[in-house]
């Protein structure tokens, strides 16, 4: 059972890392400068990162071999939803006030998110605009972000682990970890216990980011903060997977993606009911 706590901030969220014995500082340092060159790369939030750069010029873009993963992740859960979540979000985003100074304030007046392939072609690693657009990976990129430092702890020849990204876990090991289930109307209550084991495990909830009327949960087909669904858990084999299902589950009941993922899940509606997986692996009290 891990005994040693790693404890930092990153991408705006807290982290905890549990293991066996400390982490060398070699190892700290390392997983810092990864998770700053991730940032780097995907935070819509930084004047020096590349999709920064993208949201002002149209081209050809390479991204780092890291994006063919979650390009292909993205692409998938567009089709599924028909295009409710989508890659391109991040200029309707900022219109409505989550944007890089958080003003909170939406606009005067709204813009649309624009269809995929009308507005990009992005083949793994590169990604081709005919005009300048805005990506937000939020969907999935912090449980990607997971998986990448996690597979660093095993490549350090750590074998049990608990990766935590405030909402978004890897577990591997041979304790299983229970993990209550937040009620987002009463932080201090819980809607369910799972028992996670040697898997990832998001949770999503429409209350998390949220300012007036507005959160950040998108549809891309609508622009509109979707409403029926008020929290999501997903728990699959990568954090990718689950984080990028945690979104999707807002806009598509789990039939949309049975056809091409391997997950459990639980959704909680507006109106107080909740629905589960068959397999769910813990208890629900609700």
């Amino acid at each position: 059972m891990p005994s040693a706590e790693f404890r930092f901030d990153a991408i705006g969220a807290p982290w905890r890392i549990d293991t066996a014995s400390p982490l060398s500082d070699a190892l700290k340092t390392a997983i810092a400068e990864r998770i700053d060159a991730f940032d780097r790369t995907w935070s819509r939030f930084r004047d020096d990162s590349l999709v920064t750069r993208i949201s002002t010029e149209a081209g050809s873009w390479r991204f780092p071999p890291e994006a063919a993963a979650l390009s292909a992740l993205y692409r998938r859960l567009y089709e599924a939803t028909a295009g409710a979540v989508s890659p391109l979000v991040g200029a309707r985003l900022e219109n409505l006030g989550y944007d890089r100074a958080y003003s909170l304030t939406p606009a005067a007046q709204g813009v649309s998110v624009p269809a995929w392939d009308d507005a990009v072609a992005w083949d793994g690693e590169t990604l081709t605009c005919v005009r300048p657009v805005l990506l937000d990976v939020g969907a999935a990129g912090k449980g990607y972000l997971v998986d990448i430092v996690a597979e660093m702890l095993a490549d350090d020849g750590i074998t049990e682990y608990v990766v935590d990204a405030s909402g978004d876990l890897v577990h591997r090991g041979d304790t299983p970890l229970r993990i209550a289930l937040e009620d987002p109307r009463n932080p201090r209550k819980a809607i369910g216990v799972y028992t996670l084991q040697n898997a990832a495990l998001a949770a999503s909830a429409s209350n998390r980011r949220a300012w007036g009327t507005n959160h950040h949960i998108i549809d891309g087909i609508t622009g509109l903060p979707t409403s029926e669904v008020v929290a999501t858990w997903a728990v699959a084999s990568s954090g990718l997977d689950a984080d990028g299902l945690a979104t999707g589950l807002f806009f598509r009941g789990a039939a949309a993606f049975t056809p091409t993922f391997d997950f459990q899940y639980v959704r909680m509606f507006s109106r107080g009911t909740v629905e589960f997986s068959r397999d769910f692996q813990g208890e629900m009290f609700t």
